[in-house]
């Protein structure tokens, strides 16, 4: 039997939103070295912590061990990330500008910009990544190292988890000296809207469905007092084969496909949804190959039973649809907790069954599910991308060694213009955690497609600018002083600049 979710009561969250703005300001005047060492702290603790909270995590989402593990180094590894950034402090941007009675529009004065921490932000974890985008997963560490108190809404797939984690978090803070209310975590659906409409609160995060993600965010937009709101909310992620990368690594191609689709039971948001190949022999090989490679894949529990019932009323909808040729049926079933186990199902249809708006091919389907488009001709790859696929976290080209054509290169260019993320020879299902990742794009994708949940430039959904001008030196913040107590970068406009401006050829 299933443990019933706890739900945060009002007099509780009263007091953890009172704590989370008394924090937020202490927070962010909290020297970068000192914010960095209590990061560092979290960190430690949840590696230290690992063998109670994965076989939690085991029991509450059905995800195996070895995922679980690697999921838990990933966080660690990007809580340590954040640490080094703002150790470095050029997140800050800091900028100077130089008084200058000679600019060339009139005296400027002295102007100095950075970025500050928003104050207050509110996380509602993932229910597929239970660790990384969860309680301590990027968001929080992206928050917490932008210098803003933290309030995570557990999610209900996995709230012992949530709750064993919280505390590991609450404790390391605690013991690194961090303002008591700079972490807090919330439980219940309730408990999350409450939350996001408080006007404590001035930043929103959510990883989720997009039913659920354009809620919250236009619960975030109908605040009197509006907040930004990063929804990461829907992907079918769309893989795409040329010829001549079909006929130079089919088998290679077919293996890797079948293992994106099945890992974690297809319950990741980069999982590619659709596979794109020629209608040649090689094709029918290429079939051949992923429906053994999905046959012999291990049923896997689905997260929970909501997201079960929604995976199997998607394949059905998808298995009925005209025009679709099963490749690999898969198997499903239900146990007596209401839990979904399933094996991988593939479906083939012909480019010419897809049509604009037609929600039952198109629309993502959460889960060991995925569907390959067979064209005819990669000039129509292109056009076709640009009328059925709104916007998508990554696009994936298989191109033959060498390959170049006009047909490629204009594909290339729409997946830029489609999707956060273009691939070249491999899958999607794998985001580094590194600088120059971007893990986000066009709605629905995400909510906000300049922004990132993944790599260092997440920390920017948790600042905003700020200019000083005319201050004097014991008036600034420490970044901009001269003085620069805090060690950060800073650019400099030297006065005398503005004539000169335009005229390096």
């Amino acid at each position: 039997m299933s443990t019933p979710t706890p739900h945060t009561s009002d007099a509780e969250l009263e007091q953890i939103l009172a704590a989370s703005a008394l924090a937020a300001p202490v927070w962010a005047a909290t020297p970068p070295a000192e914010r960095a060492s209590a990061l560092i702290a979290v960190a430690d603790a949840l590696d230290q912590a690992a063998g109670e909270l994965i076989p939690i995590g085991m029991r509450e989402t059905g995800l195996a061990q070895a995922r679980l593990t690697g999921e838990l180094k990933r966080t660690t590894v990007q809580i340590r990330l954040f640490a080094d950034v703002i150790r470095d402090g050029a997140y800050l941007d800091v900028r100077l500008d130089e008084a200058d009675p000679d600019f060339v529009l009139g005296p400027r004065p002295d102007v100095r910009r950075m970025l500050v921490p928003v104050g207050v932000a509110v996380n509602f974890s993932a229910s597929n990544f239970p660790f990384a985008f969860s309680v301590a997963g990027g968001d929080s560490a992206a928050a917490l190292a932008a210098g803003c108190a933290l309030i995570v809404k557990g999610h209900s797939g996995h709230p012992e988890l949530s709750v064993a984690t919280a505390r590991v978090v609450e404790d390391a803070l605690r013991a690194a000296g961090a303002p008591d209310g700079v972490f807090a975590l919330v439980l219940g659906q309730q408990a999350g809207v409450t939350v996001l409409e408080d006007d404590r609160v001035d930043v929103g995060t959510f990883t989720g469905s997009i039913r659920v993600g354009r809620l919250l965010a236009d619960k975030a937009a109908a605040r009197p007092r509006p907040i930004q709101f990063y929804g990461e909310l829907g992907s079918v992620n769309p893989v795409f084969v040329t010829a001549a990368a079909l006929a130079e690594r089919g088998e290679e191609i077919a293996a890797g496909y079948a293992a994106s689709v099945a890992g974690s039971a297809g319950q990741l948001c980069t999982k590619p949804g659709f596979l794109w190949v020629p209608t040649t022999d090689a094709a029918g090989e290429l079939e051949l190959r992923v429906s053994q490679a999905a046959e012999q894949a291990a049923e896997h529990r689905l997260l929970n039973p909501s997201i079960g019932r929604a995976y199997l009323q998607r394949r059905a909808d998808v298995l009925a649809a005209d025009g679709v040729r099963v490749v690999a049926e898969g198997t499903v079933r239900s146990d007596d907790d209401g839990n979904v186990w399933a094996t991988p199902t593939i479906v083939a249809v012909p480019a010419s069954k897809l049509s604009a708006g037609d929600e039952t091919l198109l629309d993502e389907v959460f889960g060991p599910f995925s569907v390959i488009v067979e064209y005819d001709d990669e000039a129509s790859l292109a056009p076709s991308l640009d009328e059925l696929y709104v916007g998508n976290l990554t696009g994936t080209v298989h191109a033959a060694a060498g390959e170049q054509s006009p047909a490629l290169s204009s594909l290339v260019a729409g997946l830029a213009r489609k999707t956060g993320r273009v691939l070249f020879g491999g899958w999607p299902t794998g985001v580094a955690v590194t600088p120059a990742m971007q893990h986000g794009g066009p709605y629905p994708a995400t909510s906000n497609d300049t922004s990132t949940s993944v790599g260092t430039a997440s920390i920017s959904r948790f600042l905003r600018g700020v200019a000083y001008q005319g201050a004097p030196q014991e008036a600034l913040p420490e970044p901009l002083q001269d003085a620069n107590p805090w060690g950060v970068p800073q650019q400099r406009a030297a006065a005398g600049q503005s004539a000169s401006w335009g005229s390096q050829r």
